[in-house]
């Protein structure tokens, strides 16, 4: 069953109050931090609804799902009646294999789980051929989970300086997962060592204006995330349930 709109609408600004909570506890903004809903999880019916509240922006965590979903919105869009107020616009947040970087590159705006040289130049090479830019950012195990994806904290301001080397792909942040954890509180220092991380690659000035971004937190910790920097909140759960 789908998701309603009102049902939708209510926990985002339930969320967007914790937003703003957070920040006025460390004296930030609320308007730079952005929920990207993540759809993995629910009918496309509960992603017109999220539409209609106004969220143009979506992650997915499978290449297969990014590219039925993108071409499903794609013919639902050009049905539609109503104009959006901004474009719909696909992030990958999930592990990617060389082998379909192409799908992610055709069905994506961003990808955000970039994690090894070899992965970006495919990215690179993909995007050229297709004639686009693609917004990367760099994904770090900062839990130092052995079970993860990402980059070692040690090795990623090199691997930074070596991707922003790359003329298709333009590196725009880091992203990390933390410690699952029913306390919000153990997956602050994954938080906090990602944002020292991102300060320390802007400090070398290894990278353009575009490198901006920290994608981090999800439904169970986004506040201490919030605190600790985040500018992308990947959130499923408390939007959808």
């Amino acid at each position: 069953m789908a998701v309603t709109r009102g049902k939708i609408e209510s926990n985002l600004k339930r969320i967007r109050g914790d937003i703003a909570a957070a920040c006025s506890r460390c004296g930030r903004d609320p308007q730079d931090v952005s929920i990207l809903p993540v759809t993995k999880t629910v009918e496309f019916d509960t992603i017109k609804n999220l539409l209609d509240a106004g969220m143009t922006e979506l992650g997915e965590s499978r290449v297969q799902q990014l590219a039925a979903r993108a071409e499903e919105m794609k013919a639902y869009l050009q049905r539609r009646r109503n104009a959006l107020a901004a474009p719909v616009r696909w992030h990958m947040i999930g592990h990617l294999q060389r082998n379909k970087v192409k799908q992610a590159v055709n069905a994506a705006e961003v990808i955000h789980s970039v994690d090894s040289l070899r992965l970006a130049e495919e990215i690179n090479a993909r995007a050229e051929q297709a004639g686009r830019h693609v917004k990367i950012m760099l994904e770090v195990n900062c839990s130092q989970e052995p079970q993860k994806y990402g980059v070692a904290v040690g090795a990623a301001t090199h691997l930074a300086e070596l991707v922003s080397t790359l003329k298709w792909v333009t590196l725009t942040g880091l992203m990390t997962m933390a410690q699952i954890s029913n306390d919000p509180e153990k997956a602050r220092p994954a938080f906090v060592r990602l944002r020292e991380l991102f300060e320390e690659i802007r400090h070398e000035n290894i990278c353009s204006q575009d490198f901006r971004h920290l994608s981090m937190g999800m439904s169970q910790d986004y506040s201490v995330a919030v605190e600790e920097g985040a500018t992308i909140l990947r959130i499923g759960k408390a939007i959808f349930s």
